[in-house]
Order: C-alpha cells, then sequence, then structure tokens
C-alpha cells in the first residue's frame, strides 16, 4: 500500500469506526497528515496572514486554513486510529487513553507501531 491508496481507503472509510486498519494505512496516512498541515501553514503564512492584514507569517495572524482542514480530517483520523486499535484486537475505547498526559499518547504510540494480529480477530478478517 502506498501514500495515496491510504489516504483513498482512509477518506473512503470517512467515519467506519468498524473493522481494521493495517499498520502502512495507518502510518501513510499519519505523513500526509503532517505534509498537508505544513503545506496549509505555508499557505497561511505567506497569502493569508497578509490578506487579513498581518505580516507575512506574524505568529499572531492565526491559521484559518490549517484550522478547517484539521477540523475536515479529525474524524477520518480518529476513525483510522480507531480501525488501527482493532487490527491489535483491542477496542476502540482504548483510543480515550491519548486524553492522559504524557503516559497516554507514549502508550498509544506503543502500539501504532506493533504488528497487528495475524488471521481474523473480534474485529474482522486481517486487512
Amino acid at each position: 500500500m502506498n501514500m495515496v491508496e491510504a489516504v483513498k481507503h482512509v477518506l473512503g472509510n470517512y467515519a467506519n469506526f468498524t473493522g481494521r486498519a493495517a499498520r502502512p494505512e495507518f502510518w501513510w496516512w499519519v505523513l500526509a497528515l503532517i505534509l498537508l498541515q505544513i503545506v496549509t501553514s505555508i499557505i497561511d503564512g505567506a497569502l493569508i496572514a497578509p490578506m487579513l492584514g498581518s505580516a507575512s507569517f506574524d505568529p499572531d495572524a492565526g491559521q484559518p486554513l490549517s484550522l478547517l482542514v484539521a477540523l475536515a480530517l479529525l474524524i477520518p483520523s480518529i476513525a483510522v486510529s480507531v480501525r488501527r486499535l482493532h487490527d491489535l484486537d483491542r477496542s476502540g475505547w482504548w483510543y480515550l487513553l491519548g486524553l492522559v498526559p504524557i503516559i497516554g499518547p507514549l502508550v498509544l504510540l506503543f502500539w501504532y507501531v506493533q504488528t497487528g494480529t495475524a488471521g481474523d480477530n473480534r474485529f474482522g478478517p486481517a486487512p
């Protein structure tokens, strides 16, 4: 699976919290999000900030385009994270562990890098 296929699959399952997501699908999605946020931040700083009356790349100018993109992709990001947890044979409710400061995100990161369960599990067939 490459980045384009992963992004298409995640966006095709926009709010699908059932099933499983393989490790490549999850990490290609994360990389695509990081690259997209970098691009939208540059556009916000170079084009939108001057249109709003601020200097280019002014830290106080705000980033409306980046905010809209982040909000639009929030649900598919949560959904692919839940499906990744399902691939590890864990409930999607474990995603809330990320709300625990410092330790929670580290535990989730540790789980996300692990290989999923081989074969079928209670959340469906292997991706």
